[in-house]
């Protein structure tokens, strides 16, 4: 097998494992949706991600890089669900809450941006 094989296949485990993931807490979220809420939250990707970028690369510098940055775009990246707290005054209208919510994240993304730059 050559090189270009082993990096495809490793792309492909990589994309099954997070489809499996997200398919696994969408399901769960019909029966469950605290539990799924619960383990959503939890840093799953990031520590797939980790895993997989120092797999991939071997550059420990990197994926401690990698790190530090999704600590940083963790708490910011909570300014997507501040729409969410105020659903009743929006007349629970789902896609104007998720509108403005995405419309957050592009101000959460330069926050992060301004704070990574000073690490």
């Amino acid at each position: 097998m050559n090189l270009n094989s082993k990096k495809n296949m490793f792309f492909i485990l990589k994309i099954l494992l997070a489809a499996v993931v997200i398919a696994f807490a969408s399901w769960l979220s019909g029966k469950y949706p605290k539990l799924a809420g619960f383990i959503i939250a939890l840093p799953l990707a990031t520590i797939i991600a980790l895993v997989f970028s120092y797999i991939e690369h071997k550059n420990p510098e990197n994926t401690i890089t990698f790190a530090k940055s999704v600590l940083v775009a963790v708490p910011v990246s909570y300014f997507f669900f501040i729409p969410f707290f105020f659903a009743k005054s929006l007349n629970n209208n789902f896609w104007l809450i998720y509108v403005l919510g995405l419309l957050l994240l592009i101000i959460a993304f330069f926050v992060h941006k301004f704070i990574v730059s000073l690490l």
